[in-house]
């Protein structure tokens, strides 16, 4: 896996000079506050385990920020999406630039994130009203990468 990529949009293509280090499944809920009537994105939470563990041992959680922490090193990682891919009916699929990082573990000097194979977590489409607040489940993988040495 490291040093590889996965299959992405071409909008979702990291810059050369990465390389894949880390590939998660993730599982959690996007929450959607109402503001003016309308559902806007408040906050995600999920938990993210190794792609291929079928027990699910959760490694990392994924919250505000969006901050990735890591339940085993306490490393994290904030990014910032700068590329999106819609899909229907789920919410889109994302190229994230990191904005900091923190700590010497697994998520140490990560420098891009994607968020590919997304399920579920779109807003609703009927009205809110005042202080509203509702949390979709959704799904989806997320690979990290580091700049190539």
């Amino acid at each position: 896996m490291a040093g590889t990529t996965l299959d992405a949009p071409a909008a979702l293509k990291v810059p050369d000079g990465n390389r894949l280090t880390g590939v998660f499944s993730a599982a959690g809920v996007q929450t959607y506050a109402c503001t003016d009537g309308v559902w806007k994105l408040l906050e995600p939470a999920a938990t993210l385990w190794a792609k291929n563990d079928r027990s699910h041992r959760p490694v990392a959680l994924d919250s505000r920020g969006p901050v990735w922490v890591s339940t085993v090193d306490g490393s994290a990682v904030n990014a910032a999406a700068i590329a999106n891919s819609p899909k229907t009916g789920t919410i889109p699929e994302l190229l994230l630039q990191s904005t900091a990082t923190r700590g010497t573990g697994v998520f140490a000097g990560v420098s891009y994130l994607q968020r590919l194979n997304t399920h579920g977590g779109v807003a609703p489409t009927t009205a809110c009203t005042g202080t509203d607040q509702i949390s979709v489940r959704y799904s989806a993988t997320y690979a990290f990468y580091k700049p190539a040495k």
